[in-house]
């Protein structure tokens, strides 16, 4: 159980927390499932620590099988003494347990190495008893084979010089090994050290100009600096460098590697005879051998560091585009902008099915406008269209101004939608399954269409990579970025839920214990045997067994099951007590499905929840998530967030002015701050030291979500950069 009282310790939850949760996912339990319908188990811990404690869980038991691999290796060269093997037991991280491995572990053939095949490995410990009484030439000659030709010739000891160097290069490798050295340095080089960024050739231009000449502290560098400056480098615009303490880390090796003889620790008295020797091979330890690697290990550091901040960036604006409110019964037409191909048309009904395409020109180099007023005009018309979605790509702009000019008398408004992986999805080969008789410019405006409609089921279809709210994605570690916005998807379908007679495969994947070969087998029993008529229908799906039911049902959803619970979130395993419990509040089943319910009903005390728990013999958080529900059954959580805001005319950067205000919508939250689609084609940025000014904003995700409306202030603007600056404090 060390292992819980670690994560109890990290986390700040009970051991007995720890304990439950370790269980739950042993057993095969998922992060949504335990989160939502263990809360009892896990003190009704939420989605973002249980991922966090998964991640740990795992981290700690790697570090436990090296530990056991690195003891039975040192313990098999027959050098493990109790003190070592404490120590590496007591082991908190990799890098800790690896320092300590660092001197049994096998090398390559070094300078240390090859010495030590010469025979100077015993010179070099009577160097560093620091006892003797004549020079160390004296002793050195005792080691010269020059002569020996029994020696291999490049094995021989010829002269003092060489047994010295010898002697220092073991000396030098015994320091560099040395666990609680390396600790301390790499301590030390994190706190006092800085980062050099300087340019390669300062007479190119390029974006990294300010960093031709940058210092800032390890410590204290931000994390978009951090990846800008690697970025930079990888394209060879920069030379980066670590400066440390370098004398104040050897006057440290110094200190501990000599042997003070009496003398105060403010003058100390060294050998005589080693005392240079000494000196030289710590110098050469640290220049040759710790500081390459600590420098390598302190870059890999902040660098990760920053990798995770942008991630966590990440990930919590791809929840909230993800989150994003649908509007609901509405005819959308998807216009995909573009010039010489022209611009692409899709009608979807307020379900999402396809109604119509179409292929306009009113761009350059055609410019048939007529053709395109008549032809939208027609399709308006003709499917009672109450909303326009035009991507906000190439020819976005010209694109809103000749729809803004067609609908302007008419009862029609429209939306510019961040179209960002929608060409990525129309090409692929899902789209393709799904709408096998259109082409790949009338896929990507129906995904406009539709990621209006339904943002959270049109997004995951596509890599939540390419959906674009984040920075430096493509310079991070791939698979890191990827679980973590696959667990972003994961938490946001299945606090959504699903209705499992419209979802896509593409969504039902994302469900708590169900893989992409069991959701093509839930679509191919929907369409064999029409729609599901109960949540309890899932089991004849094939390969989808008791757990996977278990971990699913929950979130899987029917509208028109017999059953009202089955288009809740109250999990199968709790309808005997729900209904237990509606029927001491004097209602049924029934009455739910009509909405007879009053809330005030289910508002109850927390003794009164907790004896009718015990009545019915379900945990109380449980009884209470239950009578939340029946509130409002089958409530959508994305309803709670802003709605987009929907437009009839136009703005351009030109008719902005200092000193304007205007609502704007947050489109990507930043470390530096936020943009704002404030209704022209270029988003505005919202610097953090604009957000307010009577708080410290470490970070805009403190205050601010992507599809926040927002009042914003224009500060400036640049027309030839197209760069608009806004601010909050209005």
């Amino acid at each position: 159980m060390m292992i819980a009282d670690t994560l109890s310790q990290e986390l700040n939850i009970k051991a007995s927390q720890a304990e439950s949760v370790i269980k739950l996912i042993d057993d095969g339990n998922t992060i949504p499932f335990i989160a939502r319908y263990r809360k009892e188990a896990t003190g009704s811990l939420d989605d973002e620590i249980l991922r966090k404690f998964d991640a740990r869980l795992k981290y700690l038991r790697n570090l436990e099988d090296k530990k056991e691999t690195i003891l039975k290796s040192i313990e098999e060269q027959g050098k493990l003494t109790d003190e070592l093997k404490k120590a590496i037991l007591d082991g908190k991280t990799i890098v800790e347990i690896e320092d300590l491995y660092r001197p049994y572990k096998q090398k390559r053939r070094t300078r240390a190495t090859i010495a030590k095949e010469k025979g100077l490995e015993e010179l070099a410990n009577i160097i560093l008893a620091q006892e003797i009484e004549v020079p160390v030439e004296e002793i050195a000659k005792n080691y010269l084979t020059g002569d020996d030709k029994k020696i291999e010739e490049d094995l021989r000891v010829n002269n003092t010089e060489e047994a010295i160097q010898g002697a220092q290069d073991i000396i030098a490798e015994i320091i560099s090994d040395n666990a609680s050295f390396r600790s301390l340095i790499r301590e030390l080089s994190y706190k006092e050290g800085k980062l050099i960024s300087e340019a390669k050739d300062k007479d190119i231009e390029s974006v990294y100009d300010m960093y031709y000449e940058y210092s800032e502290e390890v410590s204290k560098i931000a994390s978009h600096r951090i990846l800008a400056i690697n970025r930079g480098e990888r394209e060879k615009f920069l030379k980066i460098k670590i400066n440390t303490p370098e004398e104040d880390i050897i006057t440290y090796l110094t200190r501990h590697v000599l042997i003070n003889k009496g003398g105060k620790p403010s003058s100390p008295i060294y050998n005589k005879y080693t005392e240079e020797t000494l000196k030289k091979a710590i110098e050469d330890s640290y220049k040759r051998l710790i500081a390459p690697a600590i420098e390598r290990e302190l870059r890999s550091q902040v660098f990760e560091k920053a990798e995770d901040e942008s991630i966590k960036v990440f990930s919590k604006n791809l929840e909230q585009i993800l989150m994003q409110a649908p509007i609901v019964n509405k005819v959308v037409l998807g216009w995909d902008p573009a010039f010489r191909t022209g611009c692409k048309l899709a009608v979807v009904d307020e379900y999402g099915k396809v109604l119509d395409t179409s292929l306009v020109f009113p761009t350059e180099p055609q410019n048939k406008i007529a053709e395109t007023r008549s032809i939208l005009r027609d399709l308006i018309f003709k499917y009672d269209i109450n909303l326009i979605a035009i991507g906000n790509g190439t020819a976005s702009r010209e694109s809103e101004a000749i729809v803004v000019d067609i609908i302007k008398d008419l009862d029609v408004q429209y939306v510019i939608v961040n179209e960002a992986g929608a060409s990525v999805y129309s090409a692929s080969e899902l789209a393709t399954e799904e709408f096998p008789d259109y082409n790949v410019g009338e896929r990507s405006a129906i995904s406009i269409a539709r990621r209006l409609q339904d943002p959270l089921a049109e997004l995951v279809k596509i890599d939540p990579k390419s959906i674009g709210v984040g920075q430096y994605q493509h310079d991070m570690n791939q698979k890191k970025l990827g679980d973590s916005l696959d667990n972003v998807v994961e938490k946001s379908v299945n606090e959504v839920g699903v209705d499992l007679n419209t979802a896509s495969i593409s969504l039902m994947e994302h469900v708590s214990g169900i893989s992409n070969k069991v959701a093509k087998n839930i679509v191919k029993y929907r369409e064999e045997n029409g729609k599901f008529s109960s949540r309890d229908e899932l089991l004849k799906v094939n390969k989808l067994g008791p757990k996977a039911y278990e971990q699913c049902a929950g979130f899987m959803k029917v509208k028109d099951s017999p059953n009202p619970l089955d288009n809740t979130t109250v999990h199968p395993e709790s309808y005997e007590a729900t209904i237990t419990f509606l029927s001491s509040l004097g209602y049924s089943l029934e009455d739910l499905d009509n909405k007879k319910i009053k809330e005030s009903d289910l508002n109850l005390t927390d003794k009164e929840f907790d004896d009718i728990a015990i009545e019915l013999a379900i945990g109380p958080i449980t009884l209470k998530d239950i009578a939340k529900e029946l509130k409002k059954p089958g409530r959508d959580p994305r309803d709670e967030m802003p709605q987009p805001t929907l437009r009839k005319d136009i703005l351009t950067i030109e008719d902005l002015e200092e000193g304007m205000v205007l609502s704007g919508t947050i489109r990507n939250v930043v470390d530096f701050g936020a943009f704002v689609d404030i209704g022209v084609h270029q988003d505005g940025l919202v610097h953090k030291s604009q957000i307010t000014n009577t708080q410290f904003v470490k970070h805009p995700l403190d205050f601010l979500s992507v599809g926040d409306i927002i009042d914003v202030k224009v500060l400036d603007v640049d027309i030839s950069r197209h760069r608009i600056q806004l601010s909050m404090i209005i």
